[in-house]
Parts: structure tokens; sequence; C-alpha cells
């Protein structure tokens, strides 16, 4: 069984280190509305860091980083992971993202996580992952 956790308003980190750690117990996640996620501080910082993400590196070796929101959001979760080993890459496996709500999970209902919430914040600032992904040029 799957369980599906809808993205819109959660936290990037906190949202990919409770599925992180769910995956590593072997629980198959997916995540839909990928877009809407929300991460925390000022625009013009958020965006900076993810522009010297996706600059970093050479064209031709790498390190390769993602436009797309649901991309993004896998890749962070991949980054709380040892995916270089069994383990982790099997827990990887598990965990799929999506923009928006794909057909197969239309009309079935989904997961809230506790803590995970914007609102938590104190700090009204913050980005959704669409904009940032528009930022980094995404057709998505």
């Amino acid at each position: 069984m799957v369980t599906i956790i809808d993205g819109e308003g959660l936290l990037l980190g906190r949202l990919a280190s409770m599925v992180a750690k769910r995956a590593l117990l072997g629980e198959d996640v997916a995540i839909i509305n990928a877009e809407k996620v929300v991460i925390s501080g000022s625009r013009a910082r958020v965006l900076k860091i993810y522009k010297q993400k996706r600059e970093r590196g050479s064209r031709e070796g790498g390190p390769f980083f993602p436009r797309r929101p649901d991309h993004i959001l896998k890749r962070t979760i991949r980054g709380m992971l040892p995916y270089k080993r069994p383990r982790g890459a099997d827990a990887l496996k598990r965990v799929k993202v999506y923009v928006g709500i794909p057909y197969e999970f239309q009309g079935q209902v989904t997961e809230t996580i506790e803590g995970v919430h914007k609102n938590t914040l104190n700090n009204p600032n913050y980005v959704t992952l669409a904009s940032v992904s528009s930022f980094l040029g995404a057709k998505f």
C-alpha cells in the first residue's frame, strides 16, 4: 500500500526528512503537488542559493542539479538517505514525487504530517518550489 502525502504548504526540509525516515523503514511513499511545497526564507536569499547550486560544476562533469520541482524535491530526499549503499538506494526507489495530482491518485485519501506545515513558523517569508523552478528555467 502506498502512502500518499499532499505537499501543498509543507516545508521542504521537514517533509524530506520525514519521507526519508519512512522510506528507510520500508514504506512506499508518493508525494503529490510537489510544486506547492514551500521553502522558508526571503525570496532573494532562497533564489540565490538555488542559482548557486544549479551553476556549480561544469556542463560535462557535473554535479548536476535539477530544475523541475518534483526532481528538486526528490534530490532533497536523496540527500537525506545513504543513497550510495543498497539500503539507501532501495529506500529511494520507494519514493515517488509528482507535479500536480496524477490520475491514479485522484479521489484517494491523502495523509497530513503534523509539524511540517509552514504555519508552524513565525517567519511569514517563504518561496514555493514552483517559483524556484521557474527561476531556474524549468518548463513543467
